[in-house]
């Protein structure tokens, strides 16, 4: 045997094989964004965007020459992989929130029991800054869909975020309620419109010095998601309590607000962002069923005379506002946010709406959350991709990189459509919401989506109920899959806890933090629920929400497809007639058992359908791609597809699909 003539070296921690470090390029670019000095073969946001159905989807909803959103999205997309602010992201990841119950001396800490590290703070801050909620109600905007603007800053956001995006959900849901009682007079709580006032303010504020994040307090011990069985108690005060409390210095919140006449009493055993500055809860009165309430986080304490002197700023002295925080919740993921078992004793707070009506009133924040975690597990799935994509480019495995496998691109081109499917799912929902807000004329009409979203109001509304359950379930479950796949990519550097060079590599953190999305704001066995519900409903679309909005829906979008699409469009039919079968042949309870397969029923339909409009509307070769292999995929067992390539061109398509353009610039508008 004839030996090498190369002597054998040993590696050793500092010589030898190095793997390449992946270079994740910006998730977004406008084209009109980049510097001039910049040679650049790119003419459009698509072809020099990386996260390819994200720049689609601001093309279709957003009319052209929106430079001022553009723009935005492409400075936030850079933001999100600067070095000086992913400092606070590991920040937040590796020092974990920390509750001290008790002062030196074991007295209860009602003063700051609570500590965050400066990382999360600076997340928060800078979200806030960045207004990822509040361009949602900068109204003086109203030629694009504001709600599209935002959740696309929060696609590009949610991962560097680390969490904090969960307190802005909420923060999102608590403004759109209050903004609804914003003209609601007084009535017998005197006070409240100016209160009402103040946070709806300090929520939708650009500025960190006044702005506030909202919590929701409504999961108990005994139900869950359900939220019948609420134990928390509320009671109004007498004018006697009142002038008690009063004199006792405790009338007024952190800002100087007056403290709401309700006191709440009870425990809330599962409160996310418990450092916001603000709650909205249900509690129980005595006339019967839930109310919702609002509970500043903090009230001013009376201080002996002089104590001002000893602070720089002259804040008067604060505490809990009658809230005990019993611990913190040790959990999977989400470790950076503080996740809380919570104790009223006293909680001063002021009705929202009627009384008796709370469970109508959360639904107001429910669905803006429920789009929140729809969005942000497509959000995170982006993220899972961008680093997948970035590793195929460098790592070799038998001599030759990933990028030229094809088991391996076949295998990601897969992942690609479902995040694709799940991204456009989201983002309709979005698009949705924005349509109950703004002027159909104003920001539709001159878009690419005007044949898309529904002129009528009744209808946009309807489609909305129905669909942000389905949406909530489904995105996140199949996030959850396609983050996996992910790790998967990456081997073992995948399920390692990466967090040197900025976290980005962190897939499993992100896959973690992840995890939470099918369960909170209502399980899936939670929204199969609520949709069942929705289709027995006989005051909803003329007493059929399915025959008489939904199918219209699908067929008047499937009219504007492409006819190239015949055996798509034939899947998309028959996905809805089965549905349709399904829903008049069984009773309710049978649709309750089979709650999980209707939400299937829902997503193939709706998928297969923006999918295929999209590709109309911006065609190219990817996406018309896509959209085919969705409808394929979902494709009932018996129906026969058509494979229209050969494998070795779908093996050229599969690269463009998960990869796009190998030429492109990307990585030197990474260094923008």
């Amino acid at each position: 045997m004839k030996m090498s003539s190369r002597p054998l070296t040993a590696s050793s921690s500092t010589a030898g094989f190095f793997q390449a470090l992946p270079s994740l390029p910006p998730q977004y670019t406008s084209s009109e964004a980049l510097p001039s000095r910049l040679p650049s073969r790119h003419h459009t946001n698509l072809s020099a965007s990386d996260d390819k159905v994200l720049a689609r989807i601001i093309e279709l909803y957003i009319p052209t020459n929106s430079k001022h959103v553009t723009s935005h999205i492409h400075r936030i997309s850079r933001l999100a992989l600067n070095p000086s602010v992913l400092v606070h992201s590991t920040d937040a990841e590796i020092n974990h929130p920390v509750l001290r119950s008790l002062n030196t001396f074991g007295e209860e800490n009602r003063n700051d029991p609570l500590w965050t590290t400066t990382g999360w703070q600076k997340l928060k801050d800078i979200g806030i800054e960045e207004g990822v909620i509040a361009v949602a109600y900068e109204k003086e905007h109203t030629a694009w869909n504001r709600r599209i603007y935002e959740f696309a800053l929060g696609h590009m956001w949610i991962c560097t975020g680390t969490m904090t995006g969960c307190p802005m959900s909420m923060t999102d849901g608590a403004a759109t309620l209050i903004s609804k009682h914003l003209g609601d007079a007084d009535g017998d709580q005197l006070g409240r419109k100016k209160v009402f006032e103040e946070a709806y303010r300090r929520l939708t504020s650009r500025d960190p010095k006044i702005a506030w994040t909202s919590g929701q307090w409504m999961t108990e011990r005994t139900g869950g998601s359900d939220v019948s069985e609420t134990e928390t108690v509320a009671r109004r005060l007498t004018d006697e309590e009142l002038a008690a409390e009063a004199k006792e210095g405790k009338e007024y919140d952190a800002v100087g607000m007056p403290l709401g006449p309700w006191r709440i009493d009870g425990f809330k055993w599962f409160s996310s962002a418990t450092d916001s500055e603000m709650a909205v809860l249900l509690a129980r009165t005595s006339k019967g069923g839930l109310s919702a309430f609002y509970a500043p986080m903090r009230r001013r304490v009376a201080s002996p005379v002089g104590i001002l002197d000893n602070l720089v700023d002259e804040s008067p002295p604060t505490e809990l506002n009658g809230i005990r925080i019993q611990r913190l919740k040790n959990k999977l993921g989400t470790k950076s946010l503080p996740t809380a078992e919570l104790e009223l004793k006293g909680a001063r707070a002021w009705l929202i709406g009627t009384e008796g009506q709370g469970v109508k009133e959360i639904a107001a924040i429910l669905n803006i959350t429920r789009l929140h975690t729809a969005a942000g597990s497509a959000g995170n799935w982006a993220r899972g991709l961008a680093v997948s994509r970035a590793y195929t480019k460098v790592r070799k495995v038998h001599g030759r990189l990933l990028q030229d496998n094809p088991q391996h691109l076949r295998w990601m081109a897969d992942e690609t459509v479902k995040y694709w499917a799940g991204t456009h799912f989201a983002f309709f929902g979005v698009a949705l919401q924005g349509a109950m807000e703004q002027s159909w004329e104003d920001m539709v009409l001159n878009t690419k989506a005007n044949k898309l979203i529904p002129k009528d109001r009744n209808t946009v509304q309807v489609l909305l109920r129905l669909l942000t359950p389905v949406m909530k379930a489904q995105v996140s479950v199949a996030s959850v899959h396609g983050l996996r796949q992910c790790m998967e990519c990456l081997g073992g550097v995948g399920y390692c806890e990466n967090n040197e060079d900025g976290g980005l590599m962190n897939i499993a953190k992100v896959y973690r933090d992840n995890l939470v999305n099918p369960i909170w704001e209502g399980t899936v066995s939670v929204m199969a629920e609520d949709v069942v519900r929705v289709l027995a409903d006989k005051r909803l679309g003329n007493g059929n929400v399915l025959e008489n909005v939904f199918v219209p829906w699908i067929n008047f979008t499937l009219q504007s497809c492409s006819d190239d699409f015949e055996d798509e469009i034939s899947i998309v039919k028959g996905t809805l007639e089965a549905l349709v079968q399904l829903v008049r042949a069984a009773k309710k309870e049978e649709l309750l058992y089979r709650g999980r397969e209707i939400l299937d029923y829902i997503e193939t339909a709706v998928c297969g359908c923006l999918l295929m409009y999209d590709a109309t509307v911006n065609c190219d070769e990817v996406a018309v791609s896509i959209a085919s292999q969705w409808c394929r995929l979902k494709a009932p067992p018996n129906q026969e597809t058509r494979v229209t390539v050969p494998w070795q061109q779908q093996v050229l398509l599969d690269k463009k699909i998960f990869l796009g353009d190998l030429d492109s610039h990307t990585e030197r508008q990474g260094k923008l």
